[in-house]
């Protein structure tokens, strides 16, 4: 059950954007897509003014419309869901009937964009690969996002987020050097590929705004993931260097980690020399560590990291973090306190920016908002309207899209094309 009075007590949300419209105004986007990585990529598309229509089995959708939390008032529309699932329309086909697959297959000879993320052979079985739709619409950029790519020895093999966090070494390089390495809490590397998918989708746009020819567009999570393990993939290829695990603390950095005040943990990170300095001198009042002939250069204080933490840390223990804080800030010091989730939605920060937010739902009135990151001045993200029901824009998108007659909606209902007859 959501908390409904947690949810009313949020701003509402401010559009700065149409209501419909938008800079990809008139790009139609047939999404084949489920859980994060393809829906947060097709949601991006959907923000900024594109008619993503979601195709989705009759009655069940999506797998990821069932994770927690649930409420009772609205099936199969979870939390997770919603968030990855803004400003779509919804329709339901049952693509094992001949009327569902040529619906679809019809929808996508009226489409810019497909996107997809099926297991490899899935769409290959419905006759809906890239060779089929191309011949129905040459103009199609088709987007197909996979574990391990489409072709070669892996194209088969499952993958979810965490299983590119492990194969990558992305796993190895994160936690404590006396344990096993750790995955992230959040699914980093389905929403960075999710940012894949859309940059790729949009460059595919722009080619065939110059030549009008669409093209096969790929994105893989283990691609991803290699990429996400930063600059240390070109460290370890340069020197053959194997990335330790370092904890909160930086292998190229010092100081920088955690510390405590007499009230919260923060984190501080001295990026280069200059704001070590100003740390040490205006922060700290120390201005001979400042100054240190050796300790003011970095590759000599990542050997004597130790002595500085625990010179840092008595010194910190002495305030509160509302002391620490505004000297931070007024040195340049880039410094922040480790919040929980909760106190990270609810900072000011957050506020100043209009993340976080409600915005109406046909049934529940109100459900919480997480706004986009992207911000143009002139083509802002159109108002949000919460991810649809499994199905509840069927009838319409048949009209809009295809044309259809309410006789011929009617036919297709009785043949089984949205579901059992």
């Amino acid at each position: 059950m959501f908390d409904q009075a947690r949810v009313e007590s949020l701003p509402e949300h401010e559009a700065g954007g149409p209501k419909s419209g938008g800079v990809l105004d008139g790009v139609r986007v047939i999404d084949f897509t489920h859980f994060v990585a393809g829906p947060l990529a097709t949601m991006t598309m959907a923000d900024f003014g594109a008619d993503v229509i979601k195709v989705e089995a009759p009655v069940k959708g999506d797998d990821f419309r069932y994770y927690p939390p649930m409420d009772p008032e609205i099936p199969a529309q979870g939390a997770p869901y919603l968030w990855t699932n803004r400003n779509k329309r919804s329709i339901g086909i049952d693509m094992k009937s001949p009327e569902g697959l040529a619906l679809a297959k019809s929808l996508i000879a009226e489409a810019d964009v497909v996107v997809e993320n099926f297991s490899t052979g899935v769409m290959e079985r419905f006759g809906l690969d890239y060779e089929t739709c191309r011949k129905l619409n040459p103009r199609l950029i088709y987007c197909s996002v996979s574990a391990y790519g489409r072709t070669g020895p892996y194209a088969d093999r499952l993958g979810f987020d965490p299983i590119a966090q492990a194969e990558s070494g992305f796993i190895s390089m994160n936690g404590y050097s006396d344990r096993q390495g750790v995955r992230t809490g959040a699914a980093v590397m389905d929403i960075s590929t999710a940012m894949m998918a859309t940059n790729a989708i949009l460059l595919a746009l722009l080619g065939r705004a110059k030549d009008g020819e669409g093209q096969f567009v790929e994105v893989a999570l283990f691609d991803t993931a290699i990429l996400m393990t930063g600059f240390a993939a070109m460290q370890h290829l340069t020197t053959g260097y194997e990335p330790q695990r370092n904890g909160n603390t930086s292998p190229d950095t010092c100081p920088s980690g955690v510390f405590h005040c007499q009230d919260v943990p923060f984190y501080i990170n001295c990026g280069n020399d200059g704001i070590f300095v100003r740390l040490f001198e205006q922060v700290l009042d120390r201005p001979d560590i400042a100054h240190d002939p050796v300790l003011s250069k970095r590759a000599n204080r990542l050997e004597r990291r130790d002595e500085l933490f625990k010179l840092m840390g008595e010194e910190f223990g002495k305030h509160p973090w509302a002391y620490w804080q505004p000297k931070l800030r007024a040195a340049g010091v880039p410094s922040g306190q480790v919040k929980t989730l909760a106190q990270a939605l609810s900072s000011d920060e957050a506020a100043s920016r209009n993340l976080v937010s409600r915005i109406q739902h046909p049934v529940k009135g109100w459900i919480p908002n997480i706004s986009t990151p992207l911000r143009l001045s002139r083509t802002p993200a159109r108002a949000a309207t919460a991810a649809p029901a499994v199905g509840a824009d069927t009838e319409q998108v048949l009209k809009d899209v295809l044309k259809l007659s309410d006789r011929q909606i009617s036919e297709l209902t009785a043949s089984g094309a949205f579901g059992a007859k």
